[in-house]
């Protein structure tokens, strides 16, 4: 994360990139080029904080199990087809227009990828994306109740008021949403970022917020929501705990729950100076945030994995979600899982060949004195590590063409845990991975796990029972969203992107019989245009590589899985717009 006087506020670890500005001009000027062009608000580009912010990345770790890059995967390639009888209602949901210029009056930043925040449950779709939410019809996917701010749901403000001269809100990013069947309420959280009204500059705290449904039925209006506020900053202010180089900002939020808690875990980072303190847990009593009520809390700071590995502090732990209650393991006193990777390395090729399971137990101790205990074990998976950047198809990109630059390509993302889910007894997990296919260079594939878990006591054991990898010949397929049923079938749902597809979205089925793998990839929205967005020209600050779908969700309902990731429709470009992203919603019967 980087910002300076009078240049682009880069904001990028998990969270979305943004430009936050103010201005009074009407045209652009680039960060740290000379080059102008019209047509854009100029409220996008502006002075923001002096604070110099460092970038923000997990450092490297020394890890025994790591691999010669000879071992790069190389799986069978999927055939791509179009969607079978499988595939139900589907739409193209919130779009970087959405977020910008609809919700909230365009009191909005720009911002890209979409952090997607999709939930399904009740007969309701409930997508939040970076700074902008939308419920639909589950039958119809007719939205209902329009375009709503995450600035004016979470926080009473707007991310800018355009006046002069501007003032700046909080800021937030990183979306997320699960429906607790257990329960039959929606769950929300967001990360935010203080600024200084005046200036711009990032003040703390920095919170992690909490919006639970009052009933069964979501909607768009704050009223009909409780909300809890999780201070994060952790230097020692506001009861919080004191930690190395803070105050700290927990970045990309990450959630589950099981029978009798709601689980947070973020990466710690300080906000101000270079670190990183590891994954937090945050524990809290699902009942009372159920009843409105405030609920009881146990934070777990940043434990090692185990010293017997040898791998430090953790990073992005997936707590598991689950599609029903009867799929909650309520065995040691209510278990929650969670999955980790555990490839600390840096491009290229860094590979391993192990995953991590986690298990809080004893949580029905949320319900009176908070006593959970952790455990973790490393075990065996198949090789994954870092992806590298993907060449999209030639196509018209006019913002491109405005700051004469060539065309983007895309961020392959990095191999972190990007799903886990808890359902008939077994653990599954999602990520990306770097592959060799047959034709090209290396691309971005996809790895997936099932994992048998158990708990002994209070320790937590597992064997991978299930892996394998999602591949296409020359392309790559990214961030993949995951859910199961209770009947164990699952979808991984990804955007397929690469010189021979347009970013578009598709998916896979498979099931835990642990017999057949996927052999085909459905393509559910086939892009029609390249991704045109400012995060990636060197105009904007950038390198030439844009930010992408940070990262795709999904949710059982039943015997269906609904899924979200991004997708290039072609109906928004420059200008106005600065980005030209999409979200595809799918509903699919496996």
């Amino acid at each position: 994360m980087k910002s300076h006087k009078s240049t682009v506020l880069c904001v990028r670890i998990g969270i979305a990139t943004a430009l936050i500005s103010a201005g009074a001009a009407m045209v652009v000027f680039a960060a740290n080029s000379g080059v102008r062009f019209p047509g854009v608000d100029p409220t996008e580009i502006a002075p923001t904080a002096d604070n110099t912010i460092v970038n923000r990345f997990i450092p490297g770790g020394r890890s025994p199990a790591h691999v010669p890059a000879a071992f790069v995967p190389r799986p069978t390639p999927l055939a791509v087809v179009d969607p079978g009888a499988e595939l139900g209602l589907n739409f193209s949901g919130l779009n970087f227009f959405n977020e910008r210029f609809d919700a909230d009056g365009g009191n909005q930043f720009s911002v890209e990828p979409p952090d997607q925040g999709l939930c399904v449950g009740n007969g309701y779709v409930l997508e939040a994306v970076n700074t902008a939410l939308a419920v639909y019809n589950a039958s119809t996917g007719a939205q209902i109740g329009g375009f709503e701010s995450l600035n004016q749901f979470f926080t009473g403000d707007h991310a800018i008021l355009r006046s002069t001269p501007p003032v700046f809100g909080t800021f937030i990013s990183d979306p997320k949403c699960i429906y607790d069947a257990g329960s039959g309420r929606f769950f929300m959280t967001i990360l935010t970022i203080g600024l200084d009204p005046s200036t711009g500059a990032f003040v703390p705290p920095f919170t992690v917020r909490i919006a639970t449904s009052k009933t069964s039925t979501p909607t768009v209006n704050p009223s009909d929501w409780y909300f809890t506020t999780i201070d994060v900053t952790n230097d020692g202010t506001n009861g919080t705990p004191t930690h190395p180089g803070c105050p700290c900002v927990g970045d990309q939020p990450l959630i589950g729950a099981d029978a009798n808690g709601f689980y947070i875990t973020t990466n710690e980072f300080p906000f101000f100076t270079s670190g990183f303190n590891g994954a937090q847990i945050y524990a809290l009593q699902k009942s009372a945030l159920i009843a409105g009520a405030p609920p009881n809390i146990q934070r777990i700071e940043g434990a090692p994995i185990s010293p017997n590995y040898g791998e430090g502090i953790p990073y992005s732990l997936q707590p598991a979600v689950s599609p029903s209650a009867a799929d909650f393991a309520t065995g040691s006193g209510g278990t929650e899982y969670l999955l980790g990777a555990l490839e600390f390395g840096k491009r290229p090729f860094t590979l391993d060949n192990r995953i991590a399971v986690w298990a809080l137990t004893n949580t029905s101790s949320l319900n009176s004195t908070p006593a959970i205990t952790v455990s973790t074990k490393v075990i065996p998976s198949q090789v994954y590590g870092l992806p590298g950047s993907i060449v999209q198809q030639k196509g018209p990109t006019p913002l491109a063409d405005a700051v004469k630059a060539h065309e983007n390509l895309i961020d392959g993302g990095d191999d972190r845990m990007q799903a886990a889910v808890y359902a008939h007894g077994l653990l599954w997990g999602a990520g990306d991975t770097v592959v060799k296919t047959p034709t090209g260079s290396s691309q971005v594939g996809v790895t997936y796990y099932v994992v048998s878990p158990s708990v002994t006591g209070s320790a937590v054991d597992g064997t991978v029972v299930k892996q394998g990898y999602l591949s296409v010949n020359g392309n790559s397929v990214t961030r993949p969203s995951l859910a199961v049923t209770s009947a164990g079938k699952a979808v991984i749902g990804v955007s397929l992107v690469g010189p021979d597809y347009f970013p578009s979205a598709a998916y896979a089925t498979l099931d835990d019989t642990l017999t057949t793998a996927p052999s085909t990839l459905q393509v559910v929205a086939a892009g029609t245009k390249p991704a045109d967005g400012f995060s990636g020209y060197p105009a904007f600050g950038f390198s030439g590589v844009e930010r992408w779908g940070d990262y795709g969700a999904a949710s059982a309902v039943g015997n269906d899985v609904w899924i979200a990731n991004e997708w290039i429709q072609g109906n928004v470009s420059f200008p106005p717009a600065i980005a030209n992203w999409n979200t595809f919603v799918s509903k699919i019967t496996p």
